[in-house]
Order: structure tokens, then sequence, then C-alpha cells
């Protein structure tokens, strides 16, 4: 993962001036040895740099607020230092979406050819990945790793899949993503920018990467860019600009970005300090709880926690428990959606059985050293709370604080509607048409 560059090393001390610390001064008949000297001593010293520098890494994400930060570019630009270096390097698949600049960077990088696809009376093209593992390069560029391919154009669904099978061939893979498309942060950008998200990947893919570089843009040079014809399309940019690249849609897109990268970067340290001092003083005591049900936004709901467990480096646990009653095809499918989602989102599945969900919630949360428990609020009417002993919600929070478990109860959310408004810019990384499965 990328780092800021340090911060200036502390000024020389005029000479004749005492050095702080314990270590002997001048007077001491030592010479002073300042920080710059240090270091010419360590790096004049036998050890190999190279033995000290990690290679750069076996996957590498470009990671972006939103469209158009240049993310493309960025990985244009590292695959093309890494080929004059003598890496073997080609393109599985870039998107330069009528980009001049980004054109240029792609001449002189051997390309493997397209796979061509006919779905529903058009032709598409995708990455063809047997090819590219055919070819067997040290490096592929993959672009897009969110992107959902056209039916019948290969073996997976999504790109991420083909980046996966590349990775285990021992291919490295360079490749780039937007943060709206991580699954646990999709839902709070619909809600955000009132924008459907239609193409997401799981979170541990992302955060499977050796390496997430941030590609950072302010939103008044990224809104110029579009006005310039950097980004996209004349015709696209006066929309564009109204909706979803609106200043504030920029704002926050930016902060979560930061904030995931700070997250990682945050995690990276401690598996560092683990690392050099043993694990025991820097292993972490949390431990969420999420409970689900099949009511509709509780996908949300569970998003919610896992960003909560991210920001605490707590592990999630998502309970589900059934009262008994025979659920109906569509609880079923909705229950079955969401166990495949808490595995996205790197969490333990827990299905139980109990007439009381309340006492079954509280029991696990006990026995299972629980430490914050994430609950969708009620939506009982009062009346329908006297009548039936209470509201689950009521009852949690009473018997996990009867124990010491925090719990948080979270508003149900709007949901926003499967179909975006037509021609809507930014959610989708490229221009081209969108075809479900």
């Amino acid at each position: 993962m990328a780092r800021p560059d340090p911060p200036p090393g502390p000024e020389r001390p005029d000479p004749g001036t005492p050095s702080r610390g314990n270590g002997p001064s001048p007077a001491d008949g030592e010479p002073s040895r300042s920080t710059d000297e240090g270091v010419s001593g360590a790096a004049g010293s036998e050890t190999d740099p190279t033995e000290v520098v990690e290679r750069a890494g076996h996957f590498r994400i470009y990671l972006g607020a939103a469209a158009g930060v240049g993310k493309t570019f960025a990985m244009l630009n590292e695959g093309r230092r890494r080929a004059e270096r003598g890496t073997d390097v080609v393109i599985g698949f870039v998107e330069c979406h009528g980009r001049p600049r980004t054109e240029e960077l792609v001449d002189g990088l051997e390309t493997v050819t397209r796979a061509r696809v006919a779905y529903r009376g058009s032709e598409f093209e995708e990455m063809d990945l047997d090819a590219v593992l055919a070819r067997r390069p040290q490096v592929a560029l993959v672009d897009e790793l969110a992107h959902t391919n056209v039916p019948g154009s290969g073996r997976h669904a999504k790109r991420w899949e083909d980046v996966r099978e590349l990775l285990d061939a021992g291919i490295d893979v360079i490749t780039t993503v937007n943060i709206q498309h991580l699954e646990s942060i999709a839902d709070a950008v619909e809600e955000m920018t009132e924008t459907r998200v239609r193409e997401r990947v799981p979170d541990w893919v992302v955060r499977s990467a050796d390496q997430i570089e941030l590609v950072d843009s302010s939103p008044e040079q990224l809104r110029r860019r579009m006005l310039h014809g950097n980004v996209y399309p004349a015709d696209k940019v006066a929309r564009a600009l109204t909706h979803f690249f609106r200043p504030d849609n920029l704002i926050a897109l930016r902060e979560l970005a930061l904030r995931f990268l700070a997250d990682e970067t945050e995690e990276e340290l401690l598996e560092n300090l683990r690392r050099r001092h043993g694990a025991g003083v820097w292993e972490t005591t949390e431990r969420i709880m999420v409970a689900i049900t099949a009511a509709p936004g509780t996908d949300a709901l569970l998003r919610r926690a896992a960003r909560m467990a991210a920001r605490t480096k707590g592990e999630l646990d998502v309970v589900h428990v059934a009262s008994g009653e025979d659920p109906g095809p569509r609880d079923r499918a909705a229950i079955g959606a969401l166990q495949v989602l808490a595995g996205d989102l790197g969490a333990r599945w827990h299905g139980l059985h109990d007439p009381d969900p309340a006492r079954a919630l509280a029991t696990f949360a006990s026995e299972h050293h629980v430490t914050q428990i994430v609950i969708g609020s009620s939506q009982r009417s009062r009346w329908q709370e006297l009548t039936g002993g209470g509201s689950v919600v009521r009852r949690v929070i009473r018997e996990a604080g009867a124990v010491g478990i925090d719990v948080h109860v979270i508003a149900r959310r709007h949901v926003v509607p499967d179909e975006p408004a037509p021609g809507e810019p930014g959610v989708d990384e490229d221009t081209a048409p969108r075809v479900e499965p």
C-alpha cells in the first residue's frame, strides 16, 4: 500500500551545541552523529537494500473516489514503468473511454485481444481470460475490478473472479476500482447520491490486495476535468455535474475512500507491530454481532455493521433466529441473499432456532463474548408491543445491558429503487450499455 513521503527530519544542531538525549556529547570526546549521518551509515552497511524493501505486490489496486480521478492513467503508468525495467507486462483489459492521454499510454504495451460476445442483438467486448492465462505474463493490467461480465463471455460472472483466477495462476495483477463499488459501502452511496450502484465487489477481495494506492483528486479539480471533456462525452457532462458529480457527493465519496484507506493502513501498521512485538499486546477484543431478519432494508443494516467492525478492527458475527414458523419463499430467498452477503463481507453466519428471538440473541451474545450488538429498529406499533410482550429490540437492550454489552439500534433506511435514472453517468465506470445477467 502506498505510503506518504516522510516528514522532514529534525534540523541539525549548531556545531558546539550539546546533543539531546543520553548519548555522549562532543564535550565527552565523541563526535555527535546527526540523523542524516546515521541514515548514511545504515545505507553504507553490508545489508542489501533489496532484502529490506518488499517487491512489488502480487495484487495491486488503484482506488478512487469516483470515475475520472486518474486510476486507469496511474495503472498504465505503473505498467509502463515496470515494462521499461524489463518486466513482462500485458494489458488484459483497459477501457480508455475516449480519453486521449489514456490512449497514449496504451501505445507501446502489448494488449491481449479481447473476446467478442453477442448478447441481445448487440456485440460486446470482454477480457479473454483464457488468452491471458495462455500468454502467462508476469503482470496483467485489468481495469474495472467491479465490472459485470456479459453473460456467455466466460466462466465467471464478475471480473473480480477473473482476476482471482489470474492471481491463482501466479500472474501479478494491477487493477482499479471506485469506492462506491465496495459491498459494505455501496448502500451508503446509494442513499447519499440517490443513484443505484449496480456493480459491486466483495470487501474481502479488495482487502486481500498486497497494495492499495489511493488516486485522489479534489472535487473542484474533478469537476473542471469533466467540464473540459476529460471524463465523459460532452452530451453527458451537464447531467453528471448536476447529479452524481455534485460537490457534496464528491466530498462524501472522497471521505469514504480516505477512511477506507486509513483503516487498511492502520491494519497494516498493527500487523507489522504484531510481527515485531508479538501478538498478545496488539490483539483486538472487539466482537460485533448483528441480528438480521428477512425484512426489507436488512442488507443495509448488515453493511453498516460490517463498516463498524472494520473501523474497530473487530470480528463480525451475523445471527438469524428462526422462531419456528415456516417462512415463505420470499423470506427464504431474502435470508439466502443475506447469507451470501455476509460471506462477501467476511462475516461468520449463525442460524439459530428458538421461539424467543430476544432470549436467543442475548444468550448467543453472552456465550460468544460479544461486545457490541447491532440491531434494526422495531417496526411494530406501540399497541403490538404492549399486547405482544414488548419489542424484540427493547428486550435485547434490557438483557444485553444487564451483562454489559452495548447495543446499537440502527434506523431503517430508505431503499433506493432498482432502476437508476435513464442515462445517469457516474455509477458505472464505463459509458457502454450495461447488461444485467
